[in-house]
């Protein structure tokens, strides 16, 4: 019967002491865990952005498409529309 030494049983060596992380696999691992993390919350921003951006642009053609006087019902002129609905935004 061959016994294997514990050093020949994992592929995956830790580095010791004074040794360069970056030559432990499983370190390489979570940084392109971390980096592909990154690319997924880029990816949900930019969508949460586009989304945000369609609705108001909903918003100002609903208010483009109410006469004079229902705008001025509300407090607002033809020309302050963008800047009503992106007013949370843009201070001008």
């Amino acid at each position: 019967m061959t016994y294997v030494q514990p050093s020949e049983q994992f592929a995956v060596r830790i580095p010791a002491r004074g040794q360069s992380p970056s030559t432990a696999p499983f370190l390489n691992a979570r940084l392109g865990l971390n980096q592909l993390g990154r690319i997924f919350a880029a990816v949900g921003n930019w969508m949460m952005r586009t989304a945000e951006a369609h609705s108001r642009s909903d918003r100002v053609a609903a208010l483009e498409a109410k006469s004079d006087a229902e705008l001025a019902a509300m407090g607002i002129r033809c020309d302050q529309i963008v800047h009503h609905v992106f007013r949370d935004l843009y201070y001008a």
